[in-house]
């Protein structure tokens, strides 16, 4: 079963093959991870939130997006989109931390890419959110940078989705890319629903 943090209230838990997650050996990075970072929510999330690939922050705590990033990141979703984290999957593109942070290799990506199409299909979310540049080439299969397909329209197995920068290019670049999420985020409203 995934892990659920919190489980929505009237959820219930999806059946997977976890303990495969957990001990995955399909790439490099199972080596030198401390856990596989599976990913948190409900099991009828409004919004899958899906990064690159867990930090040093996340790799300790077990959950994604929880460091300054995430932090940033569930703000702007609950100013623009009027919902909370409690509400979202956060999952990443690749389930475990590469050596230095440095982007997972499209071998590694390719290796998780199974455990992420399964989560889209069991958690059926309302919408799909990409942030950055590598989670949004693999998932929605595009060779475009981020500031070329940043706030366009996707769809993958029937659910639609929204390509934005990752907040910690927001951090490092408040005035100019903190006001680009928000507009890519404002489109997200109609498709979950608020």
């Amino acid at each position: 079963m995934w892990h659920w943090c919190p489980l929505a209230p009237g959820g219930h838990e999806v059946t997977v093959d976890l303990q495969a997650l957990l001990s995955c050996t399909k790439c490099e990075l199972a080596k030198n991870r401390q856990r596989v970072v599976v990913g948190s929510g409900p099991s009828s999330p409004a919004l899958l939130v899906v990064g690159e690939a867990p930090g040093k922050t996340e790799d300790e705590g077990g959950e994604p997006f929880i460091g300054r990033s995430g932090k940033l990141l569930f703000q702007l979703i609950e100013e623009e989109v009027g919902i909370t984290r409690q509400q979202c999957f956060v999952t990443n593109i690749a389930k475990c931390r590469p050596p230095n942070n440095r982007p997972p290799k499209p071998a590694e990506c390719e290796a998780c890419r199974p455990w992420l199409l399964d989560q889209l299909e069991s958690l059926s979310p309302k919408a799909v959110l990409t942030v950055g540049n590598t989670a949004t080439r693999q998932l929605f299969n595009v060779s475009e940078g981020i500031s070329e397909i940043h706030g366009q329209s996707f769809e993958l197995n029937g659910v639609r989705g929204i390509a934005t920068y990752h907040p910690a290019a927001g951090l490092r670049s408040p005035n100019t890319v903190i006001p680009m999420i928000r507009e890519d985020l404002r489109k997200l409203r109609s498709y979950v629903g608020n």
